[in-house]
């Protein structure tokens, strides 16, 4: 490892052990790179520690309770069941081993493959230089490439105090201490959503706050309309849109101040058992050495990067110097951190290769689910206003799919949004069963670019879920076929 004439310690070093980090080191040393690896705090970082992974066993747990207790659904089978009791432990054991077993198997993988793994706190102090705080001392270590892999927090607006009990982001829920009988959600987003199907479904009472207008207002109309059909309106979940949680004071009872968004003005005083921050999260590029090599982040802490996922400063590449997940403002996603770690490995590697964030799916693993990839229509629409060309939808619905009628899980729908002219997809959305597993197959076309006029002859297994998509393909290639 030379850098020209002098010698590195390492061919590269990555600052973070999350998925992305985790991703990327397993790549580079796939591709002879001597790598090193610096955490600070677990590896697995937010997704396996704090997020993907304990919410899913969460959720996995509490939707055998909703089903078993759905006893109109169940008898619908020809099912009875009695009564339907759980243990809270219990429910947060199986997330906490859950975490356990696929943090050691990183951890594990890591060290089998040769991974250095070094505990501590690393930062850049030069070009091709970290310095790494260890428990035992400060350690510099010299590389030819850097990976910035720092993850993200949670983020708490001015004005909302925690404690870790009453009031609490969602690292501290996904511990499942107490199921408090009123929760507070703060935020309609994914978080928002499955933390409100989980406490639903064990019994709490929820209020949902979201300071815009609209719930859910990052997913596509359709979706969110629907989903409040389905994934509120019948539990034991009401809502307050257009209001500002202003003031959030832990206690017994917790005290949340509601002003109205555009006035400040105080509309409604809450008092409730506990409050859930889902506000969304926040890049941790604090003290990681940036502006020894020049680099500023945005101001809301995000690193620029360019598609290569080499970091920027005024648009420009700095050489060796890379930045991957959450830090770079992308696509908060632990799939998405992991596909940006194997593309900058691959251009360190000399291998030119961008990253496709249209392609990239996402899902929200409620009770149905949800999920998406590409465009929602409204940002379909804008873009073919911009670029000259006409977007249409098309949708399709689980109401007539023979497998969810047997299932009798018919809520849902399957919306592919695609461009009249070419037939291009540009986004789809889906909410309705195994919705999460249902859209890889549209970020694969995307992906690879292909037209619902193709996709429209691809033979699907008959009877399966996966027909809403096919009959949502047949749809928009006959309204293609028969334009004017």
């Amino acid at each position: 490892m030379r850098n020209g004439s002098q010698e590195l310690d390492y061919d590269l070093v990555i600052l973070g052990a999350g998925v992305g980090g985790h991703g990327a080191a397993l790549h580079a040393v796939s591709c002879g790179l001597k790598t090193l690896i610096v955490e600070a705090g677990a590896v697995g970082g937010t997704c396996v520690n704090r997020g993907c992974i304990p919410s899913k066993a969460l959720l996995a747990a509490a939707g055998r309770v909703r089903e078993l207790r759905n006893t109109h659904h169940l008898k619908a089978l020809g099912l009875q069941v009695g009564s339907v009791e759980f243990d809270r432990q219990g429910i947060a054991d199986h997330a906490s081993n859950l975490v356990a077993k696929i943090r050691a198997d990183m951890t594990n993988s890591l060290r089998r493959l040769g991974v250095e793994v070094l505990q501590g706190w690393g930062k850049v102090v030069a070009p091709h230089t970290v310095s790494i705080a260890t428990a035992t001392g400060e350690k510099t270590v010299t590389a030819e490439d850097v990976i910035l892999a720092p993850g993200s927090v949670p983020f708490v607006p001015p004005g909302i105090t925690l404690d870790g009990k009453t009031v609490f982001t969602s690292d501290d829920a996904l511990t499942l201490e107490w199921l408090p009988p009123w929760v507070a959600i703060i935020g309609s987003g994914y978080i928002g959503l499955e933390f409100a199907d989980i406490y639903s479904a064990l019994g709490c009472e929820i209020t949902m706050i979201e300071a815009l207008d609209q719930l859910m207002p990052t997913f596509d109309p359709d979706i969110a309309k629907i989903a409040q059909r389905v994934l509120i309106a019948p539990r034991d979940i009401e809502t307050r849109s257009g209001v500002l949680a202003q003031k959030v004071i832990p206690g017994s009872p917790v005290v949340i101040e509601l002003a109205d968004t555009k006035t400040k003005e105080v509309v409604e005083v809450l008092e409730v058992d506990a409050c859930l921050v889902a506000t969304g999260r926040v890049p941790a590029t604090q003290n990681l050495g940036l502006e020894s090599v020049g680099v500023i982040p945005d101001r809301r802490g995000f690193i620029a990067v360019d598609d290569r996922m080499a970091v920027l400063i005024e648009d420009q590449p700095v050489p060796h110097l890379w930045a991957i997940g959450d830090a770079t403002g992308k696509m908060m996603l632990a799939h998405a951190a992991s596909a940006q770690g194997m593309t900058a490995v691959e251009n360190i590697c000399g291998r030119p290769r961008q990253i496709d964030y249209r392609s990239i799916p996402a899902a929200a693993f409620t009770h149905p689910e949800i999920s998406f990839v590409g465009l929602t229509e409204p940002a379909a629409q804008a873009l073919g206003a911009t670029a000259g060309f006409e977007v249409a939808a098309v949708r399709t619905y689980f109401k007539g799919n023979s497998k969810a009628i047997a299932e009798g899980e018919t809520e849902g729908l399957a919306k592919v949004i695609y461009r009249q002219d070419t037939g291009e997809i540009l986004g789809a959305h889906i909410l309705g069963l195994h919705a999460s597993d249902l859209i890889q197959e549209v970020a694969n076309a995307i992906a690879q670019g292909c037209p619902v006029q193709d996709l429209a002859y691809l033979v699907h297994t008959h009877p399966t879920l996966s027909e809403v998509l096919d009959e949502a393909y047949k749809r928009a290639e006959a309204a293609i076929s028969h334009r004017p």
